[in-house]
């Protein structure tokens, strides 16, 4: 079945939709998520594309009937592009393009683009580059493999296969230039973040779902001016600030690019060097859309991501964030302390700022009690006594 879109204005960005329903739990909120990143990529979505199946075709993902549906569709609404809401193999990519004469990508390649539209800082291109040329790598190694098979000593070598070799071999040569230069940004930070370690700072991160609120939090909190929009992905260069919370007591505060369902392990590895502030943060903010019905699925996400780089052991404070677009029963402003006495839990609106004070309240408490564990560890230094002569 299909849905057509109404404003059919602009051609050149008009995209068709294709998702597949293998009887997820999860699948409306897949789809909604995909208009939204249609929407985040500047494509105006003129129709819709929905199939049930037991698994994916292996040539076309879909089957021939509903590539010969997209076709009609791609004829009526002019359409320039195709999204499927999946990872597609070379091979069935290469086929749905050569059947539909059109450009199909997949839901990895729709984040990629979007990463490359909205990276900012220098850093963060420089991840976004590196993401994409591994993603066309395996489109170049398993997607022409055709080209592989010309074989031939001098004078009958195929120009496809020495094309192929040149392709690879700069994306390589690229590759490996990315690599050196993000690891000397990475060693840059390293010595800006012991330099704060050294200084008794409380270092913060701001972690959650795409679109949770975080970066409208972070100005909230910081009185700084990242950007905040409804949309997805809106932040993907990490935005670091000083919060003073008290006289002498100031924490620094860092708003991180937002994870979604399915997120590309090529960009999860490409953006490590970024992600490493969520690392070595003390303690992080987990912000939740608490308006979402799937918040809890959501939450799930994130913590699977921080997991696989290494942050799933740091101390966790869940933010309800939003609670003005819900009912009183779950929205209520406050904060609920563990069985430490720690807060571990607060509810609050970061558009309105209702609610804030119990992240201050929190932050503060985080200090006190790192300040009182380093003090501790240094006290608990044992003293060596020589048994040596005076001179």
């Amino acid at each position: 079945m299909f849905e057509s879109g109404v404003d059919k204005s602009s051609a050149a960005d008009a995209a068709v939709l294709v998702s597949v329903d293998f009887g997820n739990s999860t699948y409306a909120e897949s789809l909604h998520e995909l208009q939204q990143l249609a929407i985040s990529a500047k494509l105006q979505v003129v129709a819709i594309v929905e199939s049930k199946r037991s698994r994916p075709d292996p040539t076309t993902y879909i089957g021939s009937g509903k590539v010969d549906e997209i076709s009609q569709l791609i004829s009526q609404n002019k359409a320039s592009i195709i999204i499927f809401n999946h990872d597609l193999s070379p091979a069935q990519q290469r086929n749905l393009s050569l059947r539909l004469n059109c450009n199909v990508i997949d839901r990895t390649s729709l984040i990629l683009d979007i990463f490359a539209q909205r990276a900012k800082s220098h850093e963060g291109k420089l991840q976004v580059e590196l993401a994409q040329l591994e993603h066309l790598a395996t489109r170049l190694v398993r997607g022409w493999t055709h080209l592989e098979r010309q074989k031939g000593g001098i004078g009958l070598r195929g120009p496809g296969e020495t094309q192929l070799e040149t392709d690879r071999r700069l994306i390589r040569k690229r590759v490996k230039l990315l690599k050196e230069r993000l690891a000397t940004l990475q060693r840059q930070r390293a010595i800006q973040r012991r330099s704060r370690q050294r200084t008794n700072v409380l270092s913060v991160s701001i972690v959650g779902y795409t679109n949770a609120g975080k970066s409208t939090l972070f100005n909230k909190l910081t009185r700084a001016q990242a950007y905040a929009a409804d949309q997805l992905f809106a932040t993907l260069d990490t935005t670091t600030r000083k919060l003073f919370l008290a006289e002498g007591v100031s924490v620094v505060i860092s708003d991180t690019v937002g994870f979604i369902r399915e997120l590309p392990h090529t960009l999860v590895a490409a953006f490590r060097a970024t992600l490493e502030e969520t690392v070595q943060a003390d303690v992080l903010l987990h912000v939740v859309d608490a308006s979402n019905p799937n918040r809890d699925e959501q939450i799930e996400e994130v913590n699977k991501i921080l997991k696989e780089i290494g942050a799933d052991d740091i101390p966790q404070i869940l933010i309800l964030n939003k609670i003005d677009l819900v009912e009183l029963a779950v929205g209520s402003k406050g904060c609920v302390r563990d069985g430490y006495d720690r807060i571990s839990l607060i509810r609050l609106s970061a558009k309105t700022g209702e609610g804030i004070e119990f992240v201050r309240q929190a932050l503060t408490e985080a200090m006190v009690e790192k300040s009182k564990k380093l003090n501790e560890e240094s006290t608990d230094i044992p003293k060596i006594v020589g048994d040596c002569a005076p001179v």
